[in-house]
C-alpha cells in the first residue's frame, strides 16, 4: 500500500517515511493494537462513528488506554485537509500512539466485482470468544490463510469452524436464498462489520429480509448467490466455493443492487 499521508496525535502530518510507533509498544510487539479501515470519498469519512465506536469498544478488551476526546476525528480532518482524492484511511491505537493514515484505493476493484471471486475454504477451530468483536492487527492467520488461496489460484478465502461458516480473512460472508439474505451472526470469529450492518439496513429497505445464525457451508453451496461485504471492497459477489461454482457460477442481482445502493449511500 503506497502512504499518501500520516498524521500522528501530537504531532500531525508527519513524513510518511518517519516511525510513529515505539519499539516497546507492547500492542504493536504482540499484535493487540486496536485499528479500523474505511474509506474516504470526496472528503468524507464514510461511517466514520460506527468506526470509531467499534475501536472505542474494543480497548477496554484489548487493555489499551481509551482515546481522548476529539482525537480521532482531529486526525481524520488532518488527513482529509491535506489528501485531496479518495482514499484508504486507517487508524490505529497502540498502547502509546494513536495513528492515522491515508492509503490508495486498491486498483481493480470493479473488474473483480464484475467476474466474482474464486474462495478457497479454510476449516479453522473456533475462536475464543474473549476478544469478540474487536478488531485488532492479529492478521497473521488471516494472511496465511489469503496466501494459501493465492497459491491454489484462488482470489480469497473463507474460514469455517466444525462445517459451520464463520467469515472471509477481511470480510463478512452473505448468500441469498430467493428473497431471504442471510449471514453469519457476530460473534466469536465473526467481526461485527460495519459495512456488515449498513449492508443489512439497504437490504431491508429494498424489499429483501434478513437472519443472521450458524449455518452450515451446504447451505452457502446451495444459494442462489453469494457475496462479501467490506468497508473498502464494498459488495463482492462470489462465484466459486473450493473450484466448485456457487450461484450459478457467476455474479448475482442482490448483490449488483446493495453495491449501486451502497455506492448511493457512501459517495457525496
Amino acid at each position: 500500500m503506497t502512504l499518501l499521508a500520516v498524521a500522528v496525535a501530537g504531532r500531525g502530518l508527519v513524513d510518511p517515511a518517519e516511525p510513529v510507533f515505539r519499539a516497546d509498544d507492547e500492542a504493536l510487539l504482540r499484535g493487540s493494537a486496536a485499528f479500523e479501515t474505511l474509506p474516504v470519498y470526496g472528503g468524507r469519512p464514510f461511517e466514520l462513528e460506527r468506526h470509531l465506536a467499534r475501536m472505542v469498544a474494543a480497548l477496554p478488551t484489548l487493555g489499551l488506554p481509551p482515546l481522548e476526546d476529539g482525537a480521532a476525528e482531529s486526525l481524520v480532518e488532518t488527513l482529509t485537509g491535506a489528501v485531496e482524492r479518495d482514499f484508504v484511511l486507517r487508524l490505529y491505537r497502540t498502547g502509546s500512539s494513536l495513528v492515522a493514515t491515508a492509503g490508495e484505493i486498491p486498483d481493480g476493484l470493479d473488474a473483480l466485482r464484475g467476474r466474482g471471486l474464486h474462495v478457497h475454504v479454510v476449516e479453522t477451530g473456533l475462536p475464543a470468544p474473549l476478544v469478540a468483536g474487536a478488531k485488532a492487527t492479529s492478521y497473521a492467520l488471516a494472511l496465511a490463510a489469503v496466501r494459501e488461496a493465492e497459491r491454489l489460484g484462488r482470489d480469497d478465502a473463507l474460514f469455517v469452524a466444525d462445517g459451520i461458516v464463520l467469515e472471509a480473512p477481511t470480510s463478512n460472508v452473505w448468500w441469498r436464498t430467493g428473497d431471504l439474505l442471510s449471514t453469519p451472526v457476530a460473534g466469536a470469529g465473526v467481526l461485527p462489520g460495519v459495512t456488515r450492518a449498513v449492508a443489512w439496513e439497504l437490504a431491508e429497505a429494498s424489499g429483501l429480509a434478513v437472519e443472521e445464525g450458524r449455518f452450515p457451508l451446504a447451505d452457502l453451496q446451495a444459494a442462489d448467490e453469494v457475496f462479501t461485504t467490506s468497508s473498502i471492497r464494498e459488495v463482492m459477489p462470489i462465484v466459486s466455493l473450493n473450484g466448485g461454482p456457487v450461484g450459478g457460477g457467476r455474479p448475482g442481482p442482490a448483490a449488483q443492487r446493495l453495491q449501486e445502493a451502497l455506492r448511493l449511500r457512501s459517495r457525496p
